[in-house]
């Protein structure tokens, strides 16, 4: 079972990285491999009952995510449909590309950190198609969106679904990660960021030409600044929901996704309906792009059956038996997570190591947080964010190796190097 189970999600990999070539949609290889990866480990298990419960909690995990990716792409879409982003787009100047990479990489990174890396690329993402015209620009950028949010996420407790795990099982404390691998995280992004600024030095900005408003009205200042806001202010209450209900993010999210709605009906109650629809939260529900998020479900179910069949756990089991070193351990764990979900990974570890072995805030935490929370920058189907970037700007899996896979491991490598020799030079 297990060897079947290898081989058909290998073939499953290789048919979303071979997307274009094969001219068939990745949420299609995600979801026949996810189908064929439980049907091989209902019928070889025999417990019929033992795989429903599996499947049962997989799907509350990732319907958890998927509520989550829905609700924060809406809130984009309604913020964009009164041209919300205006108040950011207007205020910047620059036109050298360079100079935009750096302040986009660090709005990611600083964002990430107070959100989480998914909503965070989700809006940074949708930013960037207001602020530049070409398209290949705009997927340099996503790239580096990605990076740049996973880096961010990884240092505070609440940025990455990793760190959050870690925190909540007391294998990390939250002052002490933030203040550990703060600079580490920041290494990890400023290293792509000096290489892409090298590579666009003397590019300009090309910014898109301003679409003429088909539906009669445009959004007064009062509207657009409100549901800016607004929309900008829910997101970042999510994580401080979370903290004070313990109730996970999706639940915050649809929360505020209530209020944004009602506030919008109450916003535009005067008006027709011809100049109304467009501004609407349905309206915004029927163009958040469905086919990501059917990829998001066909993705995580499918990593899921690898969990529930202890293949992640032999894996790290395995690497504790071979490798034998933490460090090294961890650096594989971490590019690992760039093929297979780091939320299984983590959880494996989790299961390997003793607290009363390898208590609170160790070295084996702290770098376990930073390398699962960083390595699924590698590959861009490696992270939730970078699942989202995918999907929202449709970027070719290759694309992304070629363009933007070295750059993350160059970031990578070098934050690891320096949380290694401050470790070694200042233990405790």
């Amino acid at each position: 079972m297990l060897t079947a189970l290898i081989i058909v999600f290998v073939l499953a990999y290789a048919a979303i990285a071979l997307e274009h070539p094969l001219k068939i949609n990745k949420s299609a290889s995600a979801l026949i491999g996810t189908g064929l990866l439980w049907t091989i480990y209902a019928l070889a298990s025999g417990d019929s009952h033992l795989v429903s419960d599996n499947l049962s909690e997989s799907l509350m995990s990732t319907a958890q995510i998927v509520f989550f990716l829905m609700g924060a792409m809406t809130i984009v879409e309604v913020v964009d449909a009164h041209n919300g982003f205006e108040v950011i787009t207007s205020r910047i100047k620059t036109t050298q590309l360079s100079t935009l990479m750096w302040m986009v990489g660090f709005v990611s990174f600083f964002l990430s950190a107070i959100l989480d890396n998914l909503t965070t690329t989700i809006v940074m993402v949708s930013l960037m198609k207001k602020l530049l015209h070409k398209r290949d620009d705009r997927l340099f950028f996503a790239g580096i969106i990605v990076i740049a949010a996973n880096a961010g996420g990884a240092w505070t407790p609440i940025g990455d679904v990793t760190t959050t795990m870690l925190w909540i099982g007391g294998q990390i404390t939250a002052l002490n990660i933030m203040k550990e691998l703060f600079i580490p995280s920041m290494i990890n992004l400023l290293v792509p960021l000096a290489v892409t600024a090298f590579i666009l030095k003397g590019k300009k900005v090309e910014s898109p030409e301003k679409t003429v408003n088909l539906h009669g009205l445009e959004s007064t200042d009062f509207e657009r600044n409100l549901m800016f806001f607004l929309g900008l202010a829910i997101l970042v209450a999510v994580p401080v929901f979370k903290t004070i209900t313990h109730l996970p993010p999706f639940m915050g999210i649809l929360f505020g996704l209530g209020i944004l709605w009602l506030v919008g009906d109450v916003l535009h109650r005067n008006k027709c309906d011809e100049d109304k629809n467009h501004l609407t939260l349905l309206h915004a529900l029927s163009k958040i792009d469905m086919g990501s998020i059917v990829f998001f479900i066909g993705i995580l179910l499918a990593v899921a059956s690898l969990e529930h069949t202890h293949i992640l756990t032999s894996l790290a089991q395995w690497l504790d038996r071979t490798v034998g070193r933490q460090d090294v351990i961890v650096l594989i764990i971490g590019m690992i997570s760039a093929i297979v979900d780091n939320v299984p990974l983590v959880a494996a570890s989790m299961g390997m190591y003793d607290l009363q072995q390898f208590p609170p805030d160790t070295f084996l935490w702290e770098f376990m947080a930073y390398c699962a929370g960083t390595g699924g920058s590698i590959l861009i189907i490696g992270s939730a964010a970078g699942v989202a970037a995918m999907g929202l700007e449709k970027i070719n899996f290759f694309w992304y190796v070629k363009r933007i896979s070295g750059l993350a491991l160059l970031g990578y490598f070098g934050g690891a190097l320096w949380y290694i020799v401050e470790m070694r030079l200042f233990p405790g």
